[in-house]
């Protein structure tokens, strides 16, 4: 069966499961495992390129994003990395401040981000971020991951099956088969961005 599709995945999965009687079931099953797939990979296809204007100390972040992988004033002359500081470190940074100026680190609090020192003008950023798979649905037919690894859609859901269905005995061969899948996605990507080829994001405006 091909595996290129919502449809066709959620069919496999059935199939797989010999079972015809988990329609509701499977789509929590396939989302169970996005989840578990967005807290594991960080791959190319997942990097994004996003701009936005501080003027003030607290910023929202994107609504997919995920993890930093870098962040710049682009408006200074020459444009300024923000170094990246846990919330702790942030605090006692900020007290080194005694006036706004232009910000030098950034943190992470929970959908904001958070610059220091506090913009004393307006700002503008370039963010690059991992951001979250888009999901699939009935709306969404697919995505780069089912596209280049639907062996990790179909195990990680068959993973998440398994607890479900009380089959304790497929868990650990599910695991295995899921482990392997998400590692050489791993592998093929962190190899493939050492090739020498061009790195292409995704562009978008946040904030």
């Amino acid at each position: 069966m091909a595996l290129t599709t919502y449809t066709e995945l959620k069919a496999s999965i059935a199939d797989w499961l010999n079972r015809t009687d988990l329609t509701n079931e499977i789509p929590d099953f396939i989302s169970l495992a996005e989840a578990q797939m967005e807290r594991t990979l960080r791959t190319r296809q997942m990097i994004v390129r996003a701009n936005a204007s501080f003027n003030v100390e607290y910023g929202a972040t994107p609504a997919d994003f995920l993890e930093t992988k870098s962040f710049k004033l682009t408006g200074t002359n020459p444009p300024t990395p923000l170094s990246f500081m846990t919330m702790d470190a942030l605090d006692a940074e900020s007290t080194k401040f005694t006036a706004s100026g232009r910000p030098r680190f950034f943190g992470v609090v929970g959908t904001q981000f958070r610059l220091v020192p506090t913009p004393d003008s307006n700002y503008v950023t370039e963010l690059i971020y991992y951001a979250k798979l888009t999901k699939l649905s009935s709306s969404v037919a697919t995505n780069f991951l089912l596209d280049s690894s639907p062996d990790a859609y179909l195990y990680g859901s068959l993973l998440q099956a398994a607890p479900y269905l009380q089959d304790d005995a497929r868990i650990q061969v599910w695991a295995t088969l899921y482990e392997r899948a998400l590692n050489d996605l791993q592998v093929a990507d962190d190899r493939g961005a050492t090739s020498g080829g061009t790195l292409i994001t995704r562009a978008k405006t946040f904030g």
